[in-house]
């Protein structure tokens, strides 16, 4: 290693900060530090350091160009900083011509000095660097997850028609095939208009289980009911029978597939025969004394929820059967169901006019009545009025003055004569009121047709004296009853007992679940009721004409058939 020659010292490197700011300098005479904090913050602090000149720079150590160390002198006035000063660069001439820094650079370029440790030893820099990796590292691993395709044939998950807010007017999507998505929007096979056998939904040709319910059902139809006169037994006498009414385990029968809308009930007395229809179109036929699972098969006559069924007066071989569209009769001589009468407004019932069952009036949804002539061809219709109703939803005939009918709908419950009905404007013989609500239901009493009873949506049954038509009926009896069945029920239809004048069958929201039989007074006389086999709201219910049966059907297409 060489040594300096004697009196010429060597001018010491630069110092580690001196080397550093010389590092930074750039050709445009600014060097730059910058400091990123974290990017959270979203700003950047930058701190701009001017260069000085390498002279400067070893002034500032202490040493003048050529290696020579300066003396340091008295500082003078002129190094001492004035605030006020407008910070301009005071040049002093020292030895060798080296320009020295002012007291108010030094002081200037320590305060930088010391703001550049200070946020050095922050490491703002670095520790923005690092999140920075950490964060692209992330955004690297993270992808997203693919979401598994599902297979065509799945199994579709079952779910209530009230999840998936399904009308229950309608079929539900569940109860039907799922189509394909490429399919589209694609309806089910409709019923055709026309002739249809009498095939069971299950199967695809008669077979002998089928042929077996309709022979039975035709044999029966053959042997004429006793002309029994119907009259008033004493109350005790018929509470006791009511009481020998029971209901067993293998008088339970899941009749049709959905919610029961309407009954019916074979006159005859040997064989307990009973026809059902839910909402979707099906009407169930079954053989209550056949004890095997054959006793039942179901038909599929119409598109829409059967809302009436009456099997004829005159001709028990015919079940007429009334849908949204249409008006069915069941003929089971021929094996067919035909076209009565079809009409592009929804239809809501039906009562026979005659004995003979030859003509029948229908109801519209939307206010009409239709008289249809069975023994015309084809499905045309008679007379037509407008009766100025806003929804009609039953329509019954008296049982002794057939002249006169009875409808009800949103509110109105009113009775007319036949023989003076216009096209418009038709006055009622006779208006039943004090609904507050829409009425379910209005029937005349079996025998004499001299008391109706009504079921309103107003949580009440109303049973009116018709004994005389005025132009306003009066009121007997008001019974407080909860009729709120909702939408997953059928509405409630009070029905009277074909055997008995004054009393009547209604279905319950109360528990345990029971089936209630009232007298025109209001009083409650008996409850059909079974722990052990009833467990749902019976809804629609039937009586048979002659013998101690009734039978109520539930919203899953399930018959309970009470005894003795």
């Amino acid at each position: 290693m060489a040594l300096p020659q004697a009196g010429a010292l060597q001018p010491p490197e630069p110092s580690q900060l001196t080397r550093q700011r010389m590092q930074e300098s750039t050709p445009e005479g600014t060097a730059e530090l910058r400091l990123t904090p974290a990017p959270v913050a979203g700003r950047q602090l930058r701190v701009l350091l001017t260069p000085l000149p390498q002279e400067r720079l070893l002034a500032l150590e202490g040493w003048a160009p050529g290696g020579k160390k300066l003396r340091p002198r008295e500082p003078g006035p002129a190094d001492v900083w004035d605030a006020d000063s407008d910070g301009s660069e005071a040049e002093d001439a020292g030895a060798g011509g080296c320009s020295q820094l002012s007291v108010y650079e030094k002081k200037r370029l320590k305060n930088i000095i010391d703001n550049a440790k200070f946020f050095a030893a922050l490491k703002l820099y670095e520790s923005a660097a690092r999140l920075q990796q950490i964060a692209t590292r992330r955004q690297s691993l993270v992808t997203k997850r693919a979401k598994p395709k599902k297979a065509e044939d799945e199994t579709v998950r079952r779910r209530s028609m009230r999840l998936q807010r399904v009308e229950p007017s309608g079929v539900s999507g569940l109860e039907a095939p799922a189509q394909p998505a490429a399919a589209g929007n694609v309806r089910q096979p409709q019923v055709p208009a026309g002739p249809l056998p009498m095939v069971p939904e299950d199967q695809k040709g008669n077979s002998k289980l089928t042929e077996d319910l309709l022979t039975t059902w035709m044999r029966i139809s053959e042997v004429k009911a006793n002309g029994t006169e119907k009259c008033l037994c004493d109350m005790k006498r018929y509470q006791d029978m009511l009481s020998s009414m029971v209901l067993s385990k293998e008088n339970i029968r899941k009749v049709v597939k959905y919610r029961v809308c309407s009954m019916a009930i074979h006159p005859s007395e040997s064989i307990l025969f009973v026809a059902a229809g839910d909402k979707s179109g099906q009407i169930g036929l079954w053989n209550v004394d056949c004890k095997s699972e054959e006793g039942a098969h179901v038909f599929v006559p119409h598109n829409d929820l059967v809302s009436c069924m009456h099997f004829s007066p005159f001709n028990p071989a015919h079940l007429l059967s009334l849908s949204n569209d249409s008006l069915r009769c069941g003929d089971v001589t021929q094996a067919v169901f035909d076209d009565i009468y079809r009409s592009g407004e929804k239809l809501s019932s039906f009562d026979f006019l005659e004995d003979n069952a030859s003509t029948a009036i229908v109801t519209h949804w939307g206010g009409n009545i239709t008289i249809v002539d069975r023994r015309t061809p084809g499905t045309s219709s008679g007379l037509s009025a407008d009766i100025g109703f806003k929804r009609m939803r039953t329509v019954h005939v008296h049982p002794v003055n057939k002249q006169y009918f009875m409808t009800a709908g949103s509110q109105d419950v009113c009775i007319y004569d036949i023989r003076y009905l216009k096209f418009h404007r038709n006055t009622p013989v006779s208006s039943l009121k004090g609904h507050t609500k829409s009425v379910a239901s209005a029937f005349f009493s079996p025998v004499t047709g001299n008391r109706v009873v009504t079921v309103c949506a107003d949580d009440k049954l109303r049973v009116y004296d018709t004994s005389s038509l005025s132009a306003t009926v009066e009121v007997l009896s008001t019974i407080r009853h909860n009729n709120n069945t909702g939408r997953w029920l059928s509405r409630f239809q009070a029905v009277w007992d074909p055997k008995q004048e004054d009393c009547f069958v209604v279905g319950s929201m109360a528990r345990p679940r029971q089936i209630e039989v009232f007298q025109d007074t209001g009083k409650l006389l008996h409850s059909f009721s079974n722990l052990n086999c009833l467990s749902s709201v019976c809804s629609i219910n039937v009586v048979h004409p002659t013998k101690n049966v009734l039978v109520g059907g539930n919203s899953s297409g399930r018959l309970h058939v009470f005894k003795d």
